[in-house]
């Protein structure tokens, strides 16, 4: 290709490029116009969180209906009073008859009676109303067993409930500090594009006074559009998060999000390795959850073994009648009932035996849980321990970046070296800045989550 026609060629596409980028950051920020913005601290972010995320309502509701079916349970130990009531109409009634004589027959009186006579049992049309009484004696053991059993329910809900609650304030602690981060990023890859663009008008410059080869500007153009893409592509991570986080804090989707960098505080204070280790099997909630699931396979084991027992309840009633025959209008009854099942080929013992083999997983699952965790919680502190060995590195590196860029720009100010040297130094600096906040804020997220698996809200 001929040199001019090269030249003609870039001096098109440069404008024509820059102009493309002035119109999509413009139309991305008439986009962002119309949508709500919303400026939040992480403290803030916090809040909202607890009071506007649907996972944390869904574990509230769980909270209330196994606290329902447990108040359920209990309405088993009272006694069951009931009424039951009829009316009836009988089609055809049977009688009492007395033939006449049938009590004598003298001159004097005659027969007695002296003709035969229908007494009639009860009427055609009765009524019948009673008021019971029941109450289990013997089934206490079962209802005491399922009542175990659902408060044991309603304490995983409610540790279910605190897990959802420090899992939601981690995830938006994550998102606080990924969206932060990327936003550094982002600053960072602008400033290594406006280095580019620095460097391709320079190897331009260079092409158009014969110092250059035409290849060097169109690598020049090459690495200018890299970095865009690299803008681009930030953005577009940027943008992911935020959908995200408004998700996570229950705003509309689309809400912008201004975030404080400056309101993170400082990192949590964390126990040694060998008490966190020692300490979280009393506040873990995964631990807790499945302690809570032994005891209440502890309880489906003793109701089973209290089918064994025969049901025996004391029983009162009082009992309205009108129509039925031989008796009074109103009577009481008294008694006991017993019921028991002599033959039920063999259900109860294999009910049983599977409630002892369900005992047998809840224990061994608690125990892995136990020693899952201990791993967990031991990585996580060899994370933490590295990031703070990374963070030591970058702000070094950082350190040395800015030096340079310092030497950079007096070399510029010298006519020593190009722009487009300085502009690549002061990029990296921005770049190097932007990887120290993610190994900090990584740090930070690493103290969180260990903060989190030892049963605390980050």
């Amino acid at each position: 290709m001929r040199f001019d026609v090269v030249l003609i060629t870039l001096t098109f596409c440069f404008p024509m490029a820059a102009c493309m980028v002035a119109q999509d950051k413009e139309a991305a920020s008439q986009e962002g116009a119309g949508r709500p913005t919303v400026s939040l601290t992480l403290p803030r972010a916090i809040e909202m969180a607890m009071q506007q995320n649907r996972r944390l309502k869904l574990a509230s509701l769980s909270v209330a209906e196994s606290e329902t079916k447990r108040s359920i349970a209990q309405s088993n130990y009272y006694p069951r009073i009931s009424n039951q009531s009829t009316v009836l109409y009988l089609t055809e009634l049977e009688g009492v008859v007395v033939p006449a004589g049938a009590f004598g027959n003298s001159g004097v009186t005659g027969p007695i009676p002296g003709e035969s006579l229908r007494l009639g049992q009860g009427a055609q049309a009765a009524y019948t109303s009673g008021t019971g009484l029941i109450q289990p004696f013997t089934q206490m053991f079962k209802i005491h067993a399922g009542d175990r059993a659902a408060a044991a329910d309603v304490q995983i809900a409610r540790i279910n409930e605190t897990d959802a609650q420090n899992s939601i304030s981690l995830i938006v602690h994550q998102l606080y500090f990924d969206i932060l981060t990327t936003q550094a990023h982002l600053d960072a890859a602008r400033r290594s594009a406006s280095a580019a663009s620095i460097n391709e008008s320079e190897n331009t410059r260079a092409v158009a006074e014969g110092k250059s080869l035409d290849v060097a500007a169109l690598q020049a153009h090459a690495a200018y559009l890299d970095r865009q893409q690299t803008v681009l592509t930030q953005q577009l991570a940027i943008d992911d998060s935020m959908l995200q986080f408004d998700d996570v804090l229950g705003l509309p989707l689309g809400t912008r999000l201004m975030l404080d960098g400056e309101s993170l505080g400082l990192p949590p204070m964390l126990p040694s390795r060998s008490e966190a280790i020692a300490a979280f099997k009393a506040s873990n909630t995964k631990v807790l959850s499945a302690r809570q699931t032994v005891e209440k396979a502890k309880a489906a084991v003793s109701a089973a073994r209290d089918a064994y027992i025969p049901d025996i309840s004391g029983m009162a009633r009082y009992s309205y009648q009108s129509g039925v025959p031989f008796l009074v209008h109103n009577f009481g009854t008294f008694g006991g009932l017993v019921s028991y099942d002599l033959f039920d080929g063999g259900a109860r013992e294999a009910k049983l035996k599977q409630a002892k083999i369900e005992l047998q997983m809840a224990e061994t699952q608690l125990q892995q849980t136990e020693s899952d965790v201990a791993i967990q919680i031991s990585a996580a502190y060899d994370k933490t321990e590295q990031l703070q060995q990374l963070v030591s590195v970058v702000d070094e590196a950082l350190t040395a970046r800015v030096e340079a860029s310092r030497i950079s720009a007096q070399r510029v100010a010298q006519d020593a070296e190009l722009a487009s040297s300085a502009a690549k130094d002061d990029a990296a600096v921005y770049d190097t800045k932007a990887s120290l906040l993610e190994a900090r804020l990584g740090l930070f997220f690493a103290q969180d989550n260990i903060l989190q698996m030892l049963g605390h809200r980050p």
